[in-house]
């Protein structure tokens, strides 16, 4: 009787505990998120990943400046050896928007893509709006995405307030631009000039950079591409198949038309300012007028901001100081190319930029990194003003900071631009701060392999969303939280692939080594994907490098003997995890429109995360 009595009570008791944790964690509040992105930055930028990586602060080229997110680094877990998917900005941020690899997605370059497809899942921000929250995007998104609605092909909008660059360049906030303009000067054209390059000067005026073909037409401009050029101290970069110019190519060194705070980056960090500070009411963004933040609703923020990514130019105040410095130009020996696969050799010869005068060389380099310290100084500012409105509201907080959609070459193997599967274009750490710092400890590096398409779920997770729901089981990626608990295994490899500029081409990596090769003849969607499978080795226009001895991936192994086992192990892995294990292709049309898909499944579950070599 007794004992019935003291089971009673012990039910009794553990049903009241069970009730109260669950309402505790039901009233628990979701914690306000800043997810920041940069374009095209190398990891080298950044003072603490230099300093965890190789045990000095300053890249091997020269001095760099990060005082903003060294700071982050202390006060939170660093991801270090984190990898992008895709070393192209449009499908590395597909697979970040997404959780999902490029080949199971779909989207392995800049095709639009349509989100009628069959295999198709709600993005990022549009899970996070489900679970509650108000979404913001400010700056660039480079999320190529398409709906069908009423038989009318239209972009999808995936955040519910979206302050995207183009309408703020078209509004003159920014320093520079280039646009298809319909109009100029109150004359309307029947076809648009296209890709028109402009400078909005210190008083807002545009400085249009006229071809010379249009001078005659636009006398008031005439000339104006040449003084640009000793006006901003401009050095291009042309492609083989653009004549030189002074309106045309890439701009990879020169100086801001505006003072720090007022080029395109600076206004994204002003404006998301100005957003938290107008809670519940109405501000202006040039021509728009926005709603600020709802203090309501738990708020989802990306800010993806454009630097370091062409054209490389900071504000005087940060070029005058970083013009002072001498670089260490990475030198290139062209005997690197007897061996080099062909699919990356054509990215060298695209790209290639060890013709530049040692000026030239300096000048870009010198811009680069002072473009990056300047970036660091809006992410000081932005996070900053983030942690102040949740403190302020006594609100959860977490920040997550991408280093780089991908890397980018400073005359590394004799180019620059990114599209390869090399250490500097794919290695993107990680930064995550929360005000939770026992699921992110401040000033913890985590070693083990991450990806990108761990940070979908990683935020997800972090606004309370169950992973192990039938509706997230899509998701590629792992929660980053875990990864540092090391409450699950690591991952012996990372994979990834990209079909821009090299053509269509995969890559494998392991601490020790990385593996490439080309995946199939063409681009032809659904077409021959199985050809890797039948493809004679050479075919495969392989390469293989040991990072532990050649860290800087000059001498291509793929073909030496004493490499054999290794290679053929590497690239029997590859095949079978991106053209096996449920590989997606999908006809999206040039305008995004097709959404026929195709499957490849003819190694089921061959993406388990161990390799032993």
């Amino acid at each position: 009787m007794k004992f019935k009595k003291i089971s009673k009570l012990l039910c009794v008791v553990f049903l009241v505990t069970f009730k109260y944790v669950n309402a505790q964690q039901a009233e628990q509040p979701k914690p306000n998120i800043l997810w920041v992105l940069t374009d095209d930055q190398r990891y080298d930028a950044i003072r603490a990943f230099n300093k965890i990586l190789d045990g000095r602060e300053m890249s091997a080229l020269g001095y760099v400046e990060s005082p903003n997110i060294d700071k982050l680094t202390k006060e939170g877990t660093t991801f270090i050896n984190t990898y992008c998917q895709a070393t192209g900005c449009a499908p590395s941020r597909a697979s970040m928007m997404t959780g999902r690899y490029p080949f199971r997605s779909g989207v392995y370059e800049f095709e639009y893509h349509n989100n009628q497809a069959e295999h198709s899942k709600p993005s990022l921000p549009e899970q996070m709006a489900d679970l509650g929250y108000e979404t913001l995007h400010i700056g660039k998104l480079g999320f190529r995405l398409k709906t069908t609605k009423n038989g009318k092909l239209k972009s999808a909008e995936v955040f519910q307030k979206n302050i995207d660059f183009k309408q703020l360049r078209r509004d003159g906030l920014t320093d520079w631009g280039k646009d298809w303009f319909y109009e100029l000067d109150g004359k309307k054209f029947d076809k648009p000039i296209k890709n028109l390059e402009f400078f909005v000067t210190p008083d807002g005026k545009f400085e249009y950079v006229i071809p010379k073909d249009l001078e005659s037409k636009f006398t008031k401009y005439k000339g104006t591409a040449t003084t640009s050029v000793a006006k901003y101290d401009l050095f291009r970069k042309y492609s083989k198949k653009e004549p030189k110019s002074d309106y045309s190519g890439i701009i990879l060194a020169g100086v801001s038309s505006r003072k720090a705070g007022k080029t395109r980056d600076g206004y994204y960090a002003s404006i998301f300012e100005d957003y938290l500070k107008n809670e519940n009411q109405e501000f202006t963004v040039g021509s728009r007028t926005f709603k600020g933040v709802n203090t309501e609703k738990p708020l989802f923020c990306h800010i993806g901001f454009d630097f370091p990514h062409t054209p490389v130019l900071p504000p005087a105040s940060y070029r005058n100081r970083f013009q002072k410095y001498t670089y260490k130009v990475p030198t290139f020996n062209k005997k690197e190319l007897e061996n080099m696969p062909k699919q990356l050799k054509k990215q060298i010869n695209n790209a290639y930029s060890d013709d530049f005068t040692d000026e030239e060389k300096q000048k870009m380099i010198q811009d680069y990194y002072a473009f990056c310290a300047y970036g660091d100084a809006l992410i000081g500012e932005a996070t900053d003003a983030f942690i102040k409105y949740s403190e302020a509201k006594k609100q959860p907080w977490v920040i997550v900071y991408v280093c780089g959609d991908h890397g980018w070459k400073l005359n590394d193997h004799g180019s620059v631009s990114k599209f390869s599967s090399w250490e500097i274009d794919s290695h993107n750490p990680i930064v995550v701060v929360s005000s939770d710092k026992k699921a992110f400890p401040a000033g913890k590096v985590v070693r083990d392999f991450t990806e990108f398409v761990d940070i979908a779920p990683t935020i997800l997770a972090a606004s309370g969303a169950k992973l192990e729901d039938e509706k997230f089981n899509y998701l590629d990626g792992l929660d980053m939280a875990k990864i540092a608990s090391e409450s699950i295994p690591s991952r012996d490899y990372i994979v990834g692939e990209s079909h821009a500029v090299t053509g269509p081409r995969a890559f494998i990596r392991t601490k020790e080594y990385v593996f490439s090769m080309q995946t199939r003849p063409d681009k032809k969607r659904g077409e021959n994907m199985d050809w890797a499978l039948h493809a004679s080795y050479k075919d495969l226009d392989p390469a293989l490098y040991d990072m532990k001895n050649d860290p800087n991936e000059i001498n291509n192994l793929a073909f030496d003997k004493k490499y054999a086992t290794i290679a053929e192990k590497m690239k029997e892995k590859l095949i079978n995890v991106v053209l096996g294990d449920n590989r997606v292709e999908v006809k999206w049309g040039k305008r995004g429109d097709g959404t026929e898909l195709f499957r490849s499944n003819f190694a089921p579950g061959a993406h388990d995360y161990n390799l032993k070599l």
